[in-house]
């Protein structure tokens, strides 16, 4: 049978690492965003004298896009027989799982570290 010509079902069973790393990134650099402004909107109302919400802002924008990037930048350097080859799920997985945990949690991990200092200072 043609390629052409394939269901799309046969196609969409393929799985390609580097368009899925892709998308957990994306997704993850999203949830994060929205954690950070979530935080940092909480943070202006506990304290609005303080400049920590523009800090951490800053950090968004200075250092966690690029570390985000990071973990895509590792599989984008697949090629076509590699980014489809099962044995890399585990290798996958991992990095997945890192994406994720670092969305979810880096935005209270970096507000408490500013929220701490401002306290020592």
């Amino acid at each position: 049978m043609d390629k052409a010509l394939q269901p799309s079902s046969a196609k969409a069973g393929k799985v390609d690492w580097r368009r899925r790393m892709s998308d957990n990134v994306a997704y993850g650099l999203l949830v994060y965003t929205g954690l950070q402004i979530f935080v940092t909107m909480h943070e202006m109302q506990s304290d609005s004298a303080s400049m920590l919400p523009l800090f951490v802002l800053v950090i968004l924008v200075a250092a966690i896009i690029p570390m985000f990037h990071h973990f895509e930048r590792r599989w984008e350097g697949l090629d076509d027989t590699q980014a489809a080859d099962p044995a890399y799920r585990a290798a996958f997985r991992r990095d997945q799982a890192k994406v994720w945990a670092l969305a979810a949690l880096l935005p209270f991990v970096i507000t408490g570290g500013f929220r701490l200092l401002a306290l020592l200072v």
